[in-house]
């Protein structure tokens, strides 16, 4: 089966539901897919930086693709993360992305030993020829510790097998913007950090974003909106949700909170998160009950 790997509009970042006890849960996962294609999305990606794939063996990775690609059938995307230390890792992750179903992978670059620009370029030219599979480059300094400038990504989208990347280097839209009009038109550029800067990302031509995913079917019509020329209506959506795409954000309690929103939407069954990822408390917990409350999600 040959699977899409046009990479535009909502790809959201699949969490990884675990069981009370912290085993891999796939009946959530599976209804968490469901969740997504009902919602209208363009395409999952599993083992993103909201997938608590750091926690992940290579059984469960293997395990996940497995139940994503099935659920979702064959006409979206599924993008596979890829966080390796270095290059025979990441195509070994590649080549096992593919050969469970995967139809692209979003790669980080090196991040231990903090490569220079040549390096970067022969890392992603190794791992798009070798790795089977199409290749978005991850833009994730704040994650990585790598920097790569726009002249870089531009050399970096004329590799063969290198299609698309995700920005998520802050200021984002400027960047995306400056990124969007250094490559060539067919180089899909998309938008990450939980859709904080959505509508300035697409007003400066990105071909897509890639939240979380605890709201697609709230995100779902403010994208719809925008194409259909209306901002107006995009930014009143957009406006209405950005409490809860801020609290989304925080720093080693973004994994919880997925969770407990999806637990709270009956999409899966537990909030719980693998070490080093910690539940968020009580009055976190509180403060999104609140910002839940005021979206009208019960």
């Amino acid at each position: 089966m040959t699977r899409s790997s046009d990479l535009r509009g909502l790809i959201p970042v699949l969490a990884t539901p675990f069981s009370a006890d912290g085993e891999l849960d796939l009946d959530s996962l599976r209804r968490l897919v469901d969740f997504q294609v009902a919602a209208g999305v363009d395409g999952v990606a599993v083992f993103g930086f909201a997938s608590e794939g750091f926690a992940l063996t290579a059984a469960e990775r293997a395990a996940i693709l497995d139940a994503v690609t099935a659920a979702v059938g064959p006409d979206l995307p599924v993008v596979a993360g890829v966080a390796a230390t270095g290059t025979a890792d990441a195509v070994e992750q590649s080549r096992r992305a593919a050969d469970h179903g995967a139809s692209a992978v979003m790669v980080v670059p090196p991040y231990m030993v903090k490569p220079g620009p040549g390096q970067i370029v022969d890392f992603y030219a190794s791992v798009a020829r070798d790795g089977g599979l199409p290749v978005m480059v991850q833009d994730a300094p704040g994650s990585t510790g790598v920097t790569m400038p726009v002249s870089l990504i531009a050399d970096l989208s004329k590799l063969d097998g290198v299609t698309s990347v995700k920005v998520e280097a802050p200021p984002t839209a400027p960047k995306l913007g400056a990124v969007v009009d250094a490559v060539a038109p067919d180089f899909l550029v998309l938008g990450g950090q939980n859709a904080l800067f959505l509508l300035e990302e697409y007003r400066l031509g990105a071909a897509g974003t890639m939240p979380a995913c605890e709201f697609p079917d709230l995100l779902r019509p403010v994208l719809d909106a925008w194409a259909a020329g209306d901002a107006v209506s995009a930014r009143a959506g957009f406006n209405r949700l950005l409490p809860l795409v801020r609290f989304g954000l925080q720093p080693g309690i973004a994994w919880s909170v997925h969770k407990h929103v999806l637990v709270r939407r009956g999409v899966i069954d537990s909030p719980a998160v693998r070490p080093p990822a910690v539940d968020a408390g009580a009055g976190t917990l509180a403060a999104l009950a609140d910002i839940l409350d005021d979206l009208g999600i019960r």
